[in-house]
Order: C-alpha cells, then sequence, then structure tokens
C-alpha cells in the first residue's frame, strides 16, 4: 500500500477536522444535543413531536453542503467502484452497525472521544478495526480494484 502524494492534502484534512469539531462543540453547547449523524437522522424515522424541524434541517445541511460545494468549484470529483448493489449492501451493514454500536463514528468518534467515554472510544476502535479488518479481508478476496 501506498500514499497518494500528489493529491495528498494534509492541510485540507486538519481544516475539514476543525470545522468538524467546532460544529460538533457548538452543537453541545447550544443545544445540548451530540452530533452524532445516526442518532440524528435514526430520530426521524420514529418522530417526536418538537423534535422534527431541527433534525430535519441538520440533515438538509448534510446534503446541501457537498452541493454548495460542488457549485462554486471547490469539490473534487468522487470516484466510486462499487455498482448499485454493492452500495446498497454496504448502507444496510453500516446502518446494522450503527444500529449495534449504539451510535456511529461522528457520534463516538468525534463527541464520545471528547468526553472522554470510554463506551465510545471502544465503539471507535472497534470501527476502525472493523474497517481495516474488512479492507483485508476485500483484498485478499480480490473483490476490490
Amino acid at each position: 500500500m501506498s500514499i497518494d502524494w500528489v493529491h495528498f492534502t494534509p492541510l485540507a484534512a486538519l481544516g475539514g477536522g476543525l470545522l468538524v469539531g467546532l460544529a460538533a462543540a457548538a452543537f453541545i453547547l447550544l443545544h445540548g444535543r451530540i452530533m452524532g449523524v445516526s442518532g440524528i437522522f435514526g430520530g426521524l424515522l420514529i418522530p417526536v413531536k418538537g423534535d422534527v424541524f431541527w433534525r430535519i434541517s441538520f440533515v438538509l445541511g448534510l446534503v446541501a453542503a457537498p452541493l454548495i460545494a460542488r457549485f462554486a468549484g471547490i469539490l473534487p470529483d468522487a470516484r466510486i467502484d462499487g455498482d448499485w448493489a454493492q452500495l446498497l449492501l454496504a448502507g444496510l451493514l453500516v446502518g446494522f452497525g450503527t444500529a449495534l454500536g449504539s451510535g456511529c463514528t461522528s457520534g463516538h468518534g468525534v463527541c464520545g472521544i471528547a468526553r472522554l467515554s470510554p463506551r465510545s472510544m471502544v465503539a471507535t476502535v472497534l470501527f476502525v478495526g472493523s474497517g481495516m479488518v474488512t479492507v483485508w479481508l476485500v483484498r485478499l478476496l480480490g473483490l476490490g480494484d
């Protein structure tokens, strides 16, 4: 495995990470809630009165941000090597994993670790470890590139 040094953008990655961290901090300070995307989105599946507008606004912001960046010309072209069946399966597996782990990488990895939550630290290690094993298996079985 090698790093594509031509397209490696550590400053952009650092800036993106700082923005996510600031957004998570602002969200918990202003709303008293964890900025976990799976929990926010999941809350729309079983809506609670008075709890829907901010969730819809959050999800619309997640969808609108890359569209605005694309329109502004600052979003690189995305390359997705999987077909629709693979993407659907991957999405279902991620949904199952977030339900099993009681949250996602944004809730556990960004917010939970910042709060020094032992449960979130274990969940994040398991998320990353599962991803590493999955990549290894996909490459071993020749299912990737």
